[in-house]
């Protein structure tokens, strides 16, 4: 009888014991990181020319705006192709044209520009309301 009963005993300190510490695992939940803070940044902003702006969406159609010297900004998703970045890259350069790399692939930004769709690449011709291009425009 006394033996359950210490026993009990020192299964109930370890078990009060294990629930007082805390092994790092928790983290508060009011700390943000800068990165998703920039992402909520860069999201908004993109609400905001897509409200108030005027932008293309997919590789042809922003080729076709570097060209014609119309594109102001050029967001262009992590997982677009190599061969295809450095084309956008290049005509961007010609153009003088400010390049974003954003932080997603091409679901979240078709879902940042309110698609349902995937978008590889962006380009914003008139920002409106937004400042996308003084805020964005200098990243490579």
């Amino acid at each position: 009888f006394w033996l359950k009963v210490v026993f009990a005993g020192v299964i109930g300190l370890c078990v009060s014991f294990l629930q007082s510490q805390s092994f790092g695992a928790e983290m508060p939940a009011n700390k943000a990181s800068k990165a998703s803070k920039a992402a909520d940044s860069i999201n908004a902003r993109l609400q905001l020319v897509i409200r108030s702006g005027k932008y293309q969406l997919g590789h042809r159609s922003s080729v076709k705006t570097l060209r014609n010297g119309k594109s102001k900004l050029i967001l262009i998703a992590n997982n677009c192709p190599a061969l295809r970045k450095s084309e956008l890259e290049y005509y961007a350069m010609l153009a003088k044209t400010g390049v974003h790399h954003f932080n997603g692939d091409n679901n979240e930004l078709g879902t940042a520009c309110g698609r349902y769709y995937r978008v590889s690449v962006m380009s914003i011709t008139d920002p409106g309301d937004s400042d996308i291009i003084s805020t964005f425009a200098g990243d490579a």
